[in-house]
């Protein structure tokens, strides 16, 4: 039976959502991208080239394409309200309500949702609408403290004292956004990233995943949206205990429990960032959907029917019998501008190799004339897919690698050399 689905978002994750989407012969995709995504304009039936926030573009287009269903990628739609005008016309969501997704676009709302509830691995945290209330907290609190906007930063506003900004920079900081910050405790471990479909009440997890935000190799230079990531034929990773995993699942079926009593269900993609310390997982934060680049990892992995997934969380059935990923590993490889995250080169020409067996997905890059020309922001990635994490590692560095331009990528992530530093830094801290 046909059905049809609108995708909204263009960049490298929703490359990926609309890959998977596409495994399914019956499927009809339509896009919607503020920029022509090349990858995802061969896969589509039709588009609509308009911001992903133009709401009231978007639910017309939806409604005379007639689509059924529609997956959510990024952020801002969601904090714009997108579920709510979509399902006002009848168009189901895999992607949360505005209101639910206040768990990522406010980050003190997701804080207080924790203390209310009693939900495990909050950290230490005091939210501030004002400079000086935020200036007296950092100058007399006994630590270092992550300064946080409360509001949407694309994976790149957080400051951490002993790391970006000291006292000083971290008082000049808050009062740059406004005053409106969490300032909370610095989390000391090594982050991992746990993805799952929610469709309500119940959650089936996606395999673990570990995101690079430096930009440069040997975990150095500015934080970015993500340079790359990787996972583990076990779904697991080494610095992860089976105990770990499990309170990081339950502080994720927490989570939806309380969204739930609140009557704000949340019903989409969760995604919990975690610390893993050695006091075990705390939440860094959440995401209401898919992360990026983590979404190609998982979805490069899906065996189900990501259209079967779609339909049973919008019917509220969802099970684990439904999700079925591969046991195999995979490694991803972003490719940015050279001067990637300050000065990025755009406009500038790529030519791509012979990039093998790895799948590519194409993010922020314009094609004219059959040509490729990088943009302001992470252009393609690659992912390679292996019995090992070598193997996967070898096919994703050798497609980056075949790339020519004024771009570059981390040689280093998923090598055994960055996994050993990370278990290493574990035991240290233990």
């Amino acid at each position: 039976m046909d059905m049809k689905v609108l995708v909204v978002g263009g960049g490298g994750r929703e490359h990926a959502i609309t890959r998977a989407l596409s495994c399914n012969s019956d499927m009809r995709i339509f896009s919607v991208m503020a920029r022509k995504n090349p990858g995802i304009a061969r896969l589509v039936e039709q588009m609509l080239l308009e911001k992903e926030t133009n709401i009231q573009k978007i639910v017309p287009f939806a409604t005379d394409c007639g689509v059924d269903a529609a997956v959510i990628g990024p952020e801002a739609p969601l904090e714009a309200g997108i579920v709510d005008h979509l399902e006002a016309a009848g168009i189901p969501c895999v992607g949360p309500t505005r209101a639910a997704a206040r768990l990522e676009t406010d980050k003190a709302f997701c804080r207080r949702l924790m203390e209310r509830h009693g939900i495990a691995g909050c950290p230490e945290y005091r939210v501030c609408h004002d400079p000086e209330e935020a200036r007296r907290f950092i100058e007399t609190y006994d630590g270092d403290l992550a300064v946080k906007p409360i509001g949407l930063t694309g994976g790149k506003g957080v400051r951490i004292m002993g790391e970006h900004v000291d006292v000083a920079g971290a008082v000049e900081y808050a009062r740059e956004i406004g005053g409106d910050v969490v300032l909370e405790e610095r989390l000391i471990g090594e982050e991992f990233t746990l993805q799952a479909f929610v469709d309500g009440e119940h959650l089936v997890p996606m395999p673990l995943v570990q995101d690079h935000k430096r930009a440069y190799e040997g975990d150095v230079g500015p934080n970015t949206g993500g340079m790359g990531s990787y996972s583990l034929p076990d779904h697991m990773l080494p610095f992860v205990t089976r105990s770990d995993y499990e309170r990081a699942l339950r502080i994720m079926e927490d989570m939806v429990a309380a969204m739930r009593a609140e009557g704000t269900p949340y019903r989409g993609i969760l995604y919990g960032q975690f610390m893993n310390t050695c006091e075990g997982p705390r939440v860094i934060e959440f995401n209401a959907r898919f992360g990026d680049p983590e979404a190609m990892n998982v979805l490069s992995l899906l065996e189900s029917d990501f259209a079967g997934i779609v339909r049973h969380i919008i019917k509220g059935d969802l099970s684990p019998s439904h999700v079925r990923f591969a046991n195999r590993a995979t490694v991803c490889k972003y490719l940015v501008p050279e001067g990637y995250p300050e000065a990025p080169a755009a406009h500038e020409p790529l030519t791509l190799g012979d990039y093998g067996d790895a799948l590519l997905y194409y993010a922020n890059v314009e094609e004219r004339g059959g040509k490729l020309y990088t943009q302001t922001s992470r252009t393609l990635a690659f992912v390679g897919r292996g019995e090992t994490l070598e193997e996967a590692e070898m096919i994703a560095e050798k497609a980056a690698s075949s790339v020519s331009g004024s771009v570059f990528h981390r040689r280093d992530i998923g090598t055994r050399k960055i996994l050993e530093k990370r278990c290493q830094h574990m035991k240290e801290i233990a």
